[in-house]
C-alpha cells in the first residue's frame, strides 16, 4: 500500500472508531500530507511502514525552519497519532516519533471581550433585515451558552429544551452534553425562529437546522467568522476576534462571577479540567479576591 491508501484507512479509523469531526480529520491528514510533500521534494522513497526515525528527524528540522513552536508541536502530535494507529493495526512495530521531542510552548491565553464590548457588537447588528435578527440570535447563543462555532451551525430545533432551560449540544467526537440556556437567549432565538425562519423556503435536509442562510441551508463556519469580523470593524474594536472569542468570554465571565471550574468544564464540554484551567490565568486579581475572601488566614 502507498501513503494515500494508509491515510485513507487512518481517516476511516478516526471517523468511525474515534468519532472525530471532518475538520479534525482534515487537520490530522494535512500533517501527514506535509510529510509526504517533504519526502517527494527530497526524492526520499519510503512507505509509512519503512520510514525511519532519522528521516522523520530530517522532516522535523525542516518544519522548524518554517513554523513556530506551536505549529511544530501540532504536526508532531498528529504524526505520532498516525504511526500509533499503524502499530495498532500491526502494520509496524515501532513509532518513529517516539524519541522526537515536542517543542516547548507557552500556554496561550485566549482573547476575551468585556461585557461592554459584547453589548456594543450586538447593538451594531442591523435589525432591519431578516439576517440581522438571525445574527443577533446567533451571537447571543454563542455568548449565552459558550458554544464552539461548529456546535452553533449544527444546532437543531429538536435540541432546544426551553421549558427545562437546556439545549442539547453535539460537540467534538459526537459527544453530547446539556448546556443551560437563560431566558434572555431563549427570547432572541424565539424571535428569529418564529418571525424570520418560519418564512424561509427551507432546503430539503435542513428542516431541523436552527440557523439558516437566506437560501434555507445550514450556515458555514466561515460565514459566522465573517459576520463577527464585520461587526468588529463597524464598532472600531481594536481586537482580532472570532466566534471562539465569545466562548472564551462566556467562561471568563462565569469564573469572574464565582462559578467553579468543574461546572464551567461541563458546560464547555472539555474532556479534561486542565483545559478549563486556562481561564484561571486570565484574571489573577479575581483569584486574589477569592483568597482574601475565603481563606481562614487571609
Amino acid at each position: 500500500m502507498n501513503w494515500t491508501t494508509y491515510i485513507k484507512s487512518y481517516q476511516c479509523y478516526l471517523r468511525i472508531e474515534r468519532g472525530m469531526s471532518k475538520n479534525t480529520i482534515d487537520n490530522y491528514s494535512f500533517d501527514i500530507e506535509r510529510l509526504c510533500l517533504f519526502l517527494e521534494e527530497n526524492s526520499i522513497s519510503v512507505s509509512p511502514i519503512t520510514i525511519s526515525e532519522e528521516t522523520i528527524q530530517q522532516f522535523v528540522y525542516h518544519i522548524a525552519k518554517q513554523l513556530n513552536a506551536r505549529s511544530q508541536a501540532r504536526i508532531i502530535s498528529g504524526l505520532k497519532s498516525f504511526f500509533s494507529y499503524l502499530i495498532f493495526e500491526d502494520y509496524r512495530s515501532d513509532n518513529p516519533l517516539e524519541l522526537i521531542e515536542t517543542p516547548r510552548i507557552g500556554r496561550k491565553l485566549p482573547d476575551t471581550l468585556s461585557i461592554v464590548d459584547i453589548d456594543r457588537l450586538i447593538a451594531a447588528i442591523d435589525l432591519s433585515s431578516n439576517e440581522g435578527e438571525r445574527n443577533r440570535a446567533m451571537l447571543e447563543t454563542l455568548y449565552g451558552c459558550g458554544l464552539r462555532v461548529s456546535e452553533l451551525v449544527t444546532l437543531k430545533i429538536s435540541d432546544l429544551f426551553f421549558e427545562e432551560g437546556f439545549v442539547k449540544i453535539t460537540g467534538k467526537g459526537n459527544k453530547q452534553r446539556f448546556v443551560p440556556i437563560g431566558s434572555y437567549t431563549q427570547k432572541y432565538i424565539a424571535i428569529y425562529k418564529d418571525n424570520v425562519r418560519s418564512h424561509l423556503n427551507i432546503h430539503k435536509g435542513h428542516e431541523d437546522t436552527l440557523f439558516l442562510n437566506r437560501r434555507g441551508r445550514q450556515l458555514t463556519r466561515a460565514m459566522i467568522f465573517t459576520i463577527i469580523k464585520d461587526l468588529a470593524v463597524k464598532i472600531d474594536l481594536n481586537k482580532t476576534i472570532s466566534p471562539h472569542t465569545f466562548r472564551h468570554s462566556f467562561a471568563t465571565h462565569l469564573l469572574e462571577n464565582g462559578a467553579d471550574l468543574r461546572s464551567i468544564q461541563l458546560m464547555l464540554g472539555h474532556e479534561s479540567i486542565t483545559t478549563t484551567e486556562i481561564y484561571v490565568h486570565l484574571d489573577r486579581k479575581h483569584l486574589s479576591e477569592i483568597m482574601n475572601t475565603f481563606h481562614p488566614r487571609k
